[in-house]
């Protein structure tokens, strides 16, 4: 069914400050998914009008240049890069951003180390980051940030504690009309997405939502595991250790759980004694995740690998192209928009 002409105008202006700020079709940004996101699928979302992001993830800084030039070959239109805080070549990711004038740079993993904001900015790229509370928030715009996601805990990967509902209705009132927020974690229809934007969002972020795209490069076992399961196969991971402060990872159940368990415990006994400090501690963490969604993602393992998925993957029933993910969503919204008016 097509929806009314007013349904689609309303979710036109509604969507018109995010898509400005993005240089898009639509406001919809891609969550970054680390050995997900790649050239295929980014440019596929940024070609069908929305916002293709590169998980640079643990990527070296000469992967990121092949992965940003490989991109380029396969899209005209704007698309964004992911960098996380706590690489160790930061800087040098950002050159390479810069470099390729990449418009749109995402930090996550929480505050922009010293330096790093003006970097990105002096590149000419707008900044983007992540904001899990309100405080937080308040401080990344005065440090200068162009834009906020702020991302609730039904996401995948990794999470914050407070849900994605609960953040809308605390901060969009507050922050909504300094910059562009993008709300994130648990979207799966255009009826969600229909509501944030008349909350205040300027926009939306879905990363679970595109893993089964035909352009996704996800093994075909990864694809049919998120096909099979429910919102609540998707958990979050357990701290077993309060002195190593670990980000909760929300994926599919499997016997990697326990193997993430034992990995802490590992990593833990490595602190106590001295042999590691925390930022290599929390670093080789990451680099756990990295290698087991490795293994899930591109090898197929989807039993010991990490199967990162947020609760929206029950709405995940088939594998097909972007153009049509990105079209169903955008008459769900314009639909609901139009029956609520």
């Amino acid at each position: 069914m097509t929806p009314p002409r007013s349904g689609r105008s309303r979710l036109t202006a509604l969507m018109a400050r995010g898509a400005e700020f993005l240089g898009t079709d639509v406001a919809i940004l891609a969550g970054a998914m680390s050995w997900v996101s790649e050239r295929n699928l980014v440019a596929a979302i940024s070609n069908a009008g929305g916002f293709g992001v590169i998980a640079c993830g643990a990527m070296t800084p000469a992967l990121l240049d092949a992965e940003i030039a490989g991109t380029k070959a396969l899209t005209t239109r704007p698309f964004g890069v992911n960098l996380i805080t706590m690489h160790p070549d930061l800087m040098e990711l950002i050159d390479i951003c810069g470099r390729h004038g990449v418009g749109h740079v995402v930090l996550a993993g929480g505050l922009p180390p010293a330096g790093s904001l003006e970097r990105i900015k002096a590149t000419g790229a707008k900044l983007i980051c992540f904001a899990p509370a309100l405080a937080l928030a308040k401080k990344l715009i005065r440090s200068g940030v162009d834009a906020l996601v702020i991302e609730g805990m039904e996401a995948g990967g990794h999470i914050g504690p407070v849900s994605t509902s609960v953040l809308a209705q605390e901060m969009l009132p507050e922050i909504a009309r300094q910059l562009p927020v993008f709300v994130a974690g648990g979207i799966g229809r255009g009826e969600a997405i229909a509501a944030y934007l008349e909350m205040g969002a300027a926009g939306v972020q879905l990363g679970t939502r595109f893993v089964c795209a035909t352009e996704s490069i996800a093994h075909p076992n990864f694809k049919k595991a998120f096909i099979r399961a429910s919102a609540r196969d998707a958990i979050a991971s357990v701290q077993i250790d309060p002195r190593l402060p670990v980000i909760p990872v929300r994926a599919l159940k499997n016997a990697s759980t326990e193997l993430f368990t034992a990995k802490q415990r590992e990593v833990a006994q490595a602190l106590d004694e001295g042999r590691v400090a925390m930022a290599e501690a929390q670093l080789q963490i990451e680099h756990y995740w990295a290698g087991a969604l490795r293994r899930a993602v591109i090898d197929g393992d989807v039993e010991h690998g990490s199967l990162m998925a947020g609760q929206s993957v029950g709405m995940v029933t088939k594998e097909e192209p972007v153009a049509e993910i990105i079209a169903a969503l955008l008459e769900e919204a314009a639909t609901a928009l139009a029956t609520r008016a």
